[in-house]
């Protein structure tokens, strides 16, 4: 009769916060990567971990208060906004992030290298990805004179990531123009808009909103003909045009290292923050002829990927 009180007392409890719905795709994939490295690392759902999973419902902040008040051992976290969610909630539950950009900026660590305090965690770019992302555009769409830059504008990782593309502009001979990214009706209303003038194109900056409306602003780029850069695979393999990045599944497998050293009694401020080493490109060629546009040899060598 010990044997159920024993396997529970031995149980550890992980929290997980997502900022996106619980049916978003992209957040899946997250998920599935953190547990399967789990599971190799010899951590079992329903075993020895128990996990209570928050999905964003429109209110991150109630989420992250919920996920605290049952007391884990440790939470993953994905994103900045739901970072910066769980940073109000508490100073002292362990929290793994992943896929926040410059997180010292943000304020969630004091250093990559001694994080300080009860957070560490992967992240994917710094904000000078957004001058690789208008660098490739203009590769694979010369003529382009105009860029909107879809993105959050209450994500600090957004708006430093608009901030290094606007400083380049001029270098590149385009005029940059912020877009909405709160919602659908925010990305529709102001892309649409846009793209009434000539030699347009988009940059689309990741946030839990911009993933959330993935299959509009594809369909978007699609029907107003906008050479478009995407923050994720996902979207080059549901129909958008090209992608430059980290690959974002692969740091939620990252993460479930740190979450295994923090059951086992590791601090998080004793764990740098690790920078994404590698770098993938992907072009949807298929994408690209509806789109008139011709790859050029430059990209196509560069490639990891080509969809067609």
């Amino acid at each position: 009769m010990a044997w159920p009180f024993v396997a529970h007392a031995q149980q550890r409890r992980i929290g997980v916060l997502m900022p996106f719905a619980k049916d978003d795709a992209e957040g899946q994939a997250r998920v599935t990567a953190f547990l399967r490295e789990l599971q190799q690392l010899g951590w079992t759902e329903g075993g020895n971990i128990q996990i209570e999973y928050r999905w964003d419902t429109g209110d991150l902040r109630k989420a992250a208060t919920e996920l605290v008040t049952l007391s884990p051992d440790v939470i993953l976290a994905s994103s900045t906004p739901a970072v910066a969610a769980l940073q109000q909630a508490t100073r002292t539950v362990p929290v793994v992030f992943a896929q926040v950009a410059d997180p010292v900026s943000a304020g969630f660590v004091a250093s990559l290298a001694k994080p300080g305090g009860n957070m560490t965690g992967f992240t994917p770019i710094d904000y000078e990805i957004g001058v690789k992302w208008l660098e490739i555009l203009k590769e694979i769409a010369p003529n382009l004179t105009r860029v909107g830059v879809i993105r959050d504008p209450t994500s600090t990782s957004s708006i430093g990531v608009l901030a290094a593309i606007q400083s380049v502009a001029r270098t590149f001979r385009v005029e940059v123009s912020a877009l909405g990214g709160r919602d659908a009706k925010d990305i529709e209303r102001t892309v649409s808009e846009f793209a009434r003038e000539s030699n347009c194109g988009l940059i689309a900056v990741g946030s839990p909103s911009v993933i959330n409306n993935r299959d509009l602003i594809i369909s978007l780029a699609a029907r107003h003909r906008l050479p478009t850069t995407y923050p994720f695979r996902s979207f080059v393999a549901d129909g958008g045009l090209i992608f430059y990045g980290p690959d974002s599944i692969d740091l939620h497998r990252q993460a479930a290292g740190y979450v295994d050293r923090i059951l086992k009694g590791e601090k998080p401020a004793d764990l740098p923050v690790q920078a994404a080493t590698k770098f993938d490109l992907v072009i949807n060629l298929k994408t690209a002829k509806a789109l008139g546009l011709t790859v050029p040899n430059s990209l196509l060598a560069r490639a990891n990927e080509l969809i067609e």
